[in-house]
């Protein structure tokens, strides 16, 4: 069982930057795959980046057009999402995601952390 929880949400100008954190809870965080995602208001929850089990290997949206690094640090169980130049279209909840294995996708998911970009 994992449990994540992200942090680092907020309210930002068109243009800035925030870093969105997610921590997880057990010893064996290093054996899984790890995600963002997004759900806007009134929309499906959308796929944002992904990175594997060491951190050597990362996919991104073509939405997010070199604006975005996902990142982890399995000493710490964390897993990160730095955004750069944002744009109001990129608000959403942003939730963080765990799986055991690639192909089935994600078995655990957080709560989600609330990211808003004022125009």
């Amino acid at each position: 069982q994992v449990q994540l929880v992200e942090s680092g949400g907020g309210l930002v100008q068109t243009g800035g930057s925030l870093r969105l954190s997610c921590v997880a809870s057990g010893r064996t965080f290093s054996r899984y795959h790890m995600g963002w995602f997004r759900q806007a208001p009134g929309k499906e929850r959308e796929f944002v980046a992904r990175i594997n089990w060491s951190g050597g290997s990362t996919y991104y949206a073509d939405f997010v057009q070199g604006r975005f690094t996902i990142s982890r640090d399995n000493a710490k169980n964390m897993v990160y999402l730095q955004m750069n130049s944002l744009k109001p279209e990129d608000t959403a909840v942003y939730l963080c995601a765990a799986g055991s294995n690639p192909t089935i996708g994600y078995e655990y998911w957080g709560q989600g952390t609330q990211v808003t970009v004022s125009s």
